[in-house]
């Protein structure tokens, strides 16, 4: 039997597992990395850690299987996307690279819709420039380190810059360059269009495949390295969205994924290329062949939870401490004593702005209708609806633009939570379902490269294949529509509120400078 190998470039380190062809996990490994902010606003990595801790993961796991090199039939890559890194002709990184979450380049987003035109930006790119892609950075390093871009040869996102040092070839794929905002993702190439009235030499962009494409292969010096065989066919693979979806089966219209982790993200499958015409969801290329997902991302899922046990729940982490489980656990048990609504007590989960479907660096997080019946259990269970609210949002913004929703995967920490998936059930209306793979982007590339070396016929035949339904949490009628009641007043309180968030964000930059 054949064995894979997905790796995923992320944020906080590589995580590189080994699979048996029928979905197995041999082995995992993940290797950390500092994140450097020299600056504020800032965000920075040295591609040469992705590439020490790549190489140390792909070691470990190949040792802890013990699975034969000459066994492994392909490596797929997935990464974080929207990062810069920038190479000359010897091949040398000149400069750190500059990574999704930095967001230094206010000023080029502006420049990017000014000069370009937002028609042109929605119609080419199905996407509006923010900070964090990648065409506004490379805008920053012409204006601000014109020494260092004029010895540009390429630019990379970080998982192509460890293929490259993989296999010797310069790759992209159509998953991860439709993030940079210089993508025509309708048509999967790069947009000389917008390119020119940008003028960043379109000779800058590296080829583009497919994410299952065979881009190069493991070099004898990096055989010698790693333990892997020279030879082994390394596929495209792709963005850590795209990677994760196809990981969770989200390969079919119809399926949504609904991943509580820091972050929420919803995210389903499209046949054919459609785009929120606000600008309030990203529609990027997908990892299967000439299909595309559109994405609505919240940016405090869990992260409101552990805003809420951090601040407020120093007893349940006692008691968790005392029973020896996770506080999460103690904390969602307090939470299911109270009703259905929170006797409407309502939580707005904008701890750190938001991002769908406002787009608002201002917007604060609220309890709203707080009275004196409310206890502590029903602020907790405020925070867990609160948050599916907020995911919902950008249910109702898919059923907009008429893409079916038939079955929602619960991924990420929130899903291990049976009442959380209750309450997410019922607000969206929708069945919500758990499966047996929680390798998340890694185990998705490892799938992206089975395909590209044969093991599989199609994406769709390995995830069908490898993928199994655990578990399945159906609404509840009579909570469905309590809570269709408290969404309408959720819905209505941020732009009730939004004059106000902007005045108490000048306050507080008048008074505390930040």
């Amino acid at each position: 039997m054949g064995y894979l190998i997905g790796i995923d470039v992320g944020t906080t380190g590589a995580k590189t597992i080994l699979i048996r062809e029928d979905g197995e996990l041999m082995a995992t490994s993940f290797k950390e990395y500092p994140l450097h902010t020299p600056y504020p606003k800032w965000a920075e990595q040295n591609p040469e850690d992705w590439w020490n801790a790549t190489v140390e993961s792909i070691r470990e796991v190949i040792s802890k299987s013990g699975v034969k090199p000459d066994d492994i039939k392909g490596l797929g890559l997935s990464g974080q996307m929207h990062g810069l890194v920038l190479i000359d002709k010897d091949h040398n990184v000149l400069r750190p690279a500059i990574l999704w979450c930095d967001v230094r380049t206010t000023e080029q987003c502006i420049y990017m819709r000014e000069k370009v035109g937002m028609e042109t930006l929605k119609r080419i790119t199905c996407n509006q420039p923010l900070e964090g892609f990648t065409a506004p950075k490379i805008l920053w390093v012409m204006q601000n380190e014109p020494q260092i871009f004029e010895k540009a040869y390429k630019m990379m996102l970080p998982k192509d810059y460890v293929r490259f040092r993989l296999t010797g070839e310069i790759a992209t794929e159509v998953s991860d360059a439709a993030g940079t905002v210089l993508f025509d993702v309708p048509n999967r190439r790069w947009s000389r269009e917008i390119l020119d009235k940008l003028e960043i030499p379109f000779d800058l962009m590296p080829p583009c495949y497919e994410s299952i494409d065979v881009c190069g292969r493991i070099t004898p010096s990096v055989a010698e390295l790693t333990g892997l065989k020279a030879g082994t066919p390394v596929v495209g693979g792709g963005a850590d969205n795209a990677c994760s979806a196809v990981g969770n089966g989200i390969v079919k219209p119809g399926r949504v994924s609904a991943s509580l982790g820091t972050s929420g993200v919803v995210l389903t499958h499209m046949d054919e290329v459609k785009y929120d015409p606000k600008l309030r969801t990203h529609t990027f290329c997908h990892a299967v062949p000439n299909k595309w997902y559109i994405m609505g991302v919240m940016l405090s899922a869990g992260g409101a939870f552990r805003w809420f046990r951090d601040a407020l729940g120093e007893l349940e982490k006692r008691q968790a401490e005392e029973e020896g489980v996770d506080p999460y656990e103690i904390l969602t048990r307090e939470a299911a004593q109270a009703p259905v609504g929170s006797e409407g007590l309502i939580f707005l989960p904008y701890l750190t702005g938001e991002r769908t479907p406002h787009g608002d660096a201002n917007a604060k997080a609220v309890f709203f209708g707080l009275t004196l019946r409310h206890t502590k259990a029903h602020m907790i269970r405020a925070v867990l609806e609160g948050v599916a609210y907020g995911m919902r949002d950008s249910f109702e913004i898919f059923r907009e633009l008429d893409l079916p929703i038939q079955q929602v995967y619960a991924t990420g920490g929130g899903a291990r939570s049976e009442l959380w998936r209750q309450i997410q059930a019922d607000v969206y209306n929708t069945e919500l379902v758990t499966i047996n793979i929680a390798e998340g982007p890694a185990f998705g590339a490892a799938i992206l490269a089975g395909v590209g070396a044969g093991v599989y016929s199609s994406i769709e035949e390995a995830t069908d294949r490898l993928i199994r339904i655990t578990s399945s949490t159906k609404p509840i009628p009579e909570n469905v529509e309590i809570y269709e009641k408290y969404y309408q007043v959720y819905r209505a309180l941020y732009p009730a509120l939004k004059p106000q968030f902007d005045k108490v964000s000048e306050i507080v930059a008048e008074l505390h400078g930040g």
